[in-house]
């Protein structure tokens, strides 16, 4: 067999990928021994040739993530933004195959991995024959993965039908694997690109909600509405009391800046309350320590919500806003009361009195802060029942406007 070398027209290469022959394809990672991955004879000869083991499947390289349903199903919406945002690009996608791709492809399994190589020959390749390819790197198992074209011949001459010559491979290092047929989602190998990178793309594929206001705004309502819709909630103030809990470089911070909190060497909520709702440089050291640790955790909750396959959260806290957690979301909204209100709330809440928590109202920001800073403003001055109508109308509304990030 004579191997033929293509480099700008590629309609003979894309014949023989159609009747079944291999013809080695650049990528940007390393080359590829492709075969049509609709021909199970192809498949064989892709293990046979490179002498890869029948019980390792194969993936598939499509050429954009619109193929991605024709050859899987139940294809989660994560995983379409994810290829939308990678694709081409080094990741390969696994999720739960069609029984139009061949058993052998899938080595007996039920789930196929999809890639769109990012190389404009291999993309126009896979263009023009109209059929996914089945390629594994372009070397024999165990040798060293090919990055040019000279290497691949070494490995293959007269063994297959043809190498496209695209010159050397930008990357020359593998896709990164990332399983998305069930939750939680898992990266199986790491490659070419970084897991924090997939991690961030697929929390930025959410949407996040932020909603503040002042203690006492009645803001629980409303997150129990979003939380009734399938959103994440993600409370700061129960992250920080949880962090006061367990976080034990959040308390010695906290105790080197505060030791009159600490009496007898453990922390006193109202000891820190008394020191910071008086003296304003201490609540904003106070809020530059705690945010600061909650920002971390908030980050860290999104990203095991966004592995799990969610696609909406909700950030709920009074300093949305300063701490920068605003910036993350798509949308915010501030909750608004009167004086009055909120403090009669605080009490029956906390059980405390009636100066105590006028004194928290007044170490906050105006209601007026909230209203300017957010996207959306809803009082709650009624009812419940009222309150609940005009924030799922206000959600509606947001919703239908669309995202900011």
């Amino acid at each position: 067999m004579k191997t033929i070398i293509f480099k700008d027209d590629l309609s003979e290469a894309a014949e023989f990928l159609k009747e079944g022959k291999l013809v080695a394809v650049p990528t940007e990672t390393v080359y590829g021994l492709a075969g049509n991955g609709l021909n199970e004879n192809a498949v064989k000869d892709i293990y046979e040739v490179k002498g890869r083991p029948e019980v390792k499947p194969l993936s598939l390289m499509v050429s954009g993530p619109e193929e991605m349903e024709k050859y899987c199903e139940d294809v989660p919406e994560s995983a379409k933004k994810l290829a939308e945002r990678f694709w081409p690009g080094p990741v390969t996608i696994i999720l739960k195959s069609k029984d139009i791709v061949p058993e052998i492809v899938r080595a007996g399994g039920e789930t196929l991995g999809l890639r769109c190589p990012d190389h404009e020959l291999t993309l126009r390749l896979l263009k023009l024959s109209g059929v996914p390819f089945a390629a594994p790197s372009a070397n024999p198992s165990g040798e060293e993965s090919p990055k040019d074209a000279e290497k691949v011949r070494a490995y293959f001459d007269g063994k297959i039908s043809g190498i496209v010559d695209g010159g050397l491979c930008s990357l020359g290092r593998e896709s990164t694997i990332i399983d998305m047929s069930r939750t939680p989602y898992r990266i199986l190998r790491q490659g070419a690109l970084s897991e924090e990178d997939i991690q961030n793309a697929l929390i930025e594929n959410m949407t996040v909600i932020g909603i503040t206001g002042g203690t006492g705004c009645g803001k629980t309502t409303g997150l129990m509405e979003l939380e009734a819709q399938g959103a994440l909630v993600l409370d700061c103030d129960e992250i920080y009391h949880e962090l006061l809990e367990n976080s034990e470089d959040m308390l010695s911070e906290l105790k080197t800046r505060y030791p009159e909190a600490f009496p007898e060497g453990v922390f006193d909520r109202k000891a820190l309350g008394r020191v910071v709702f008086n003296d304003e440089e201490a609540l904003k050291e106070l809020n530059a320590i705690t945010h600061k640790y909650v920002g971390a955790e908030v980050q860290n909750r999104l990203k095991n919500h966004a592995l799990n396959g969610g696609t909406m959260a909700v950030v709920d806290a009074i300093e949305l806003i300063s701490s920068g957690l605003g910036k993350i979301c798509d949308y915010t909204i501030a909750v608004v009361a009167k004086d009055e209100t909120r403090i009669a709330r605080i009490m029956a809440r906390d059980n405390i009195s009636y100066e105590y928590a006028q004194m928290r109202v007044k170490a906050q920001k105006p209601m007026s802060y909230f209203s300017e800073n957010c996207d959306y403003t809803i009082s709650n001055d009624d009812t419940r029942e009222e309150f609940r109508y005009n924030f799922r109308t206000l959600i509606e509304e947001a919703n239908k406007n669309g995202r900011k990030k």
